[in-house]
């Protein structure tokens, strides 16, 4: 868990607290359980939870205490998205000019949502959305960036991939695509890679489903950003939590 290990690496003292099996199994509510815990003296949460808006409600109704998002249902990553962008700062000269093409399961992915508004808030133009109809978004939320349903056309000179997993588990059975045929139709290969600029980064916030959304052969080669995604991941989860505890 990298914000477990950012919060060490801060010196914090850590409590896990598995919701599933600690007093709200008893029909504590949660805001209750995090009163008490608030009067243990906590300093932080850092609360991942697959309701969505959660972190925004406890924030409202727990006062004096740090609140840190780390990725609430489908409906954001705010570190991710930091961590995403330091990333892409590493490489590239600014977000103004770039293309990002985002490839996968949109529609269920509280990365892609979060990196969409981190790229808009940067002043990036050209932002792509590569899925097939069940998983992308509906013609609303396409009106503010560009929505394609042919890889091929959606990589072409893109200076930025980035490559979603498939959220089988916020799908319901019957709208899980086939494996094999997602990849033969979305998959980024290092044939279709080559459609894209020759020095663009290829990016993955994991885990990572080899020959699912993405080749060993573009994760593992020279254009591969991901591991660097995980160290930088560290890198900004420390320096949230600094700031939230006023440190810095």
């Amino acid at each position: 868990n990298t914000f477990e290990i950012a919060a060490k690496r801060t010196s914090a003292n850590i409590i896990n607290v598995d919701l599933a099996n600690s007093a709200t199994k008893k029909n504590e509510s949660l805001l209750d359980t995090m009163h008490t815990l608030k009067a243990m003296q906590i300093d932080m949460f850092v609360i991942r939870h697959n309701q969505s808006g959660l972190p925004h409600h406890v924030a409202e109704n727990l006062q004096g205490v740090a609140i840190l998002n780390a990725g609430d249902g489908i409906n954001a990553h705010p570190t991710q998205a930091l961590l995403d962008m330091l990333t892409i700062r590493q490489h590239k000269q600014n977000f103004e000019n770039l293309s990002v093409a985002i490839i996968g399961d949109i529609v269920h992915s509280r990365v892609a949502h979060s990196d969409i508004q981190a790229l808009k808030t940067l002043g990036t133009k050209d932002i792509r959305l590569i899925a097939p109809a069940g998983l992308q978004y509906d013609s609303d939320r396409c009106a503010s960036v560009q929505c394609f349903d042919d890889i091929q056309a959606g990589l072409k000179d893109c200076d930025v991939v980035m490559v979603l997993r498939l959220q089988k588990e916020r799908m319901l059975e019957a709208d899980i695509p086939n494996e094999q045929e997602y990849f033969d139709n979305y998959g980024l290969t290092a044939e279709r890679l080559t459609l894209a600029k020759p020095d663009a980064i290829v990016m993955h916030p994991g885990p990572i489903n080899r020959g699912v959304e993405i080749d060993s052969s573009v994760a593992d080669g020279d254009q591969s950003v991901i591991l660097q995604q995980v160290t930088n991941g560290i890198a900004v989860r420390m320096a949230v939590m600094e700031i939230l505890a006023g440190k810095s």
